[in-house]
């Protein structure tokens, strides 16, 4: 199916530039950058769909298996690191 879209001159020019640096057709260049952009958009929306309804939470439930015995010696944190951890 063929689509035709107003690019400014500049934006093609660099697009040209980057599919030629790729070794591809400007279409396929273009499908490809499209496709990831819609890749990305999907997967964010995704993340913020399983942050909203609580999923992940289950993580709590192995950190709180974590003992809560002092670090091995050699383990502890620097003093300037600590006080950031105990507020």
């Amino acid at each position: 199916m063929t689509r035709v879209f107003d690019v400014p001159e500049s934006l093609l020019k660099r697009a040209e530039e980057m599919a030629r640096e790729d070794g591809v057709s400007l279409d396929i260049w273009v499908t490809s950058v499209l496709a990831q952009k819609i890749d990305a958009i999907e997967t964010a929306a995704e993340f913020f769909h399983r942050r909203s309804t609580g999923a992940g939470t289950g993580l709590h439930t192995y950190l709180n298996l974590i003992p809560a015995d002092s670090p091995m010696p050699g383990d502890e944190l620097p003093d300037s690191l600590n006080a950031l951890t105990q507020g």
